[in-house]
């Protein structure tokens, strides 16, 4: 099977589970700090605004519940994004409203979040399709404008950049998944960086229980009666540990040989793909961007995708769709209409993309692909 996502670890990460190991502390610890601190350098921010967590969907919880949203807050998000972020906006009282997107890009334009901004608007949440920046810094300004908290759900971007600033820098909060389908994995975990130092220090403080001190995390020796606890208010338990930042301070040191060789897997689909009759390719990036290349996405006519996919898998080659559009998920109570998300759901598909695919596999994918569209589009009478 040619996987859609496959993760790149061997022997450096062994090396560094096993320093753990010998060091006989897995828990929350040094290593946890210390890779914070290598992230914070790759952002280009302040060590103390950036936390490890047990995963990105702990982080996407954590940055809605600082905002202390109540009932008939609402915060307008992309319908084509994961579904964490709709679900840490629910679980806060506050309401998710869904806006459109670019059907090529799959980001939002900020007309696209105007259009769905009321009064009741607190924040904005928003997804980099795929690694693709979009629209992030003009999204930032006008938030700043208007006084809205701008989250980034920087998933898909953990290499991406605008004018050689990193996403995930533009807004007030950013996330980073680093969950065993991302580009940078430590199996399961996340990465959040918070702007504000107050309200990075009490994030800080939610994510460990609620506790005001490291009290109970067995390698810290942090006052007198450092057992004794103070809590002003509850938390829950999503920190990162030693063990998992380990492994992430690997690959964080291997990110950019992770991310050229994605680039140049999409430089081949683009070559192999050009003249594929019936086949739409990504656009291209504007000149000042940088993409960390985590989807490859092609489209097609909505009246063939479900059988070239199908076609793929039957050869071994497993593709998706990402993301189902949320204003459909029946939880989430939206009667929003959102026709560009509705065409880019129907005729795109995700194909195999992640830095261990070797040249033949991406010719294979890319023959397979042709004779797919081909075979289906002459079937129905589109070819």
């Amino acid at each position: 099977m040619i996987n859609l996502f496959q993760p790149a670890v061997g022997d450096e990460e062994l090396s560094a589970v096993a320093d753990v190991f010998r060091d006989k502390w897995l828990g929350h610890g040094p290593r946890t700090k210390a890779f914070e601190t290598a992230f914070a350098e790759h952002l280009g921010v302040e060590p103390d605004r950036v936390l490890f967590l047990a995963s990105g969907t702990a982080g996407l919880f954590l940055a809605v519940e600082s905002l202390g949203l109540a009932g008939g807050d609402e915060v307008v998000m992309p319908s084509m994004s994961f579904l964490a972020a709709a679900n840490a906006v629910l679980a806060s009282g506050a309401r998710p409203v869904f806006c459109d997107v670019d059907p090529r890009t799959m980001n939002p334009s900020w007309d696209d979040i105007e259009a769905a901004l009321t009064p009741r608007t607190r924040a904005v949440l928003l997804l980099h399709y795929g690694g693709q920046p979009g629209h992030v810094a003009e999204i930032a300004g006008h938030c700043r404008e208007r006084g809205l908290t701008l989250i980034e759900d920087s998933a898909c971007s953990i290499a991406s950049t605008v004018g050689g600033r990193t996403v995930g820098t533009f807004g007030d909060l950013a996330m980073w998944s680093l969950d065993a389908a991302k580009i940078l994995t430590t199996g399961d975990g996340g990465l959040l960086y918070v702007r504000d130092a107050e309200q990075a220090a009490r994030v800080r403080r939610l994510a460990y229980h609620g506790l005001t001190r490291a009290t109970g995390l067995g390698y810290a020796r942090v006052s007198h009666r450092w057992w004794e606890l103070e809590v002003p208010e509850i938390g829950r338990r999503v920190i990162g540990n030693d063990l998992t930042a380990a492994i992430g301070t690997v690959q964080l040191r291997r990110l950019p040989e992770f991310v050229a060789r994605r680039r140049e897997i999409v430089e081949r689909y683009d070559q192999e793909l050009a003249d594929v009759a019936g086949l739409r390719l990504p656009p291209p990036l504007p000149g000042h961007h940088t993409s960390s290349h985590y989807f490859y996405w092609v489209q097609m006519d909505a009246a063939i995708r479900d059988g070239v996919a199908a076609d793929l898998l039957a050869a071994d080659i497993y593709t998706t769709f990402r993301y189902a559009p949320l204003h459909k998920v029946s939880a989430y109570g939206s009667d929003k209409v959102l026709p560009a998300t509705d065409r880019a759901a129907g005729g795109t598909l995700c194909l195999p993309l992640h830095h261990g695919l070797g040249d033949d596999d991406v010719l294979t994918v890319t023959r397979r692909l042709h004779e797919a569209v081909a075979a289906r589009g002459r079937a129905v009478g589109t070819a």
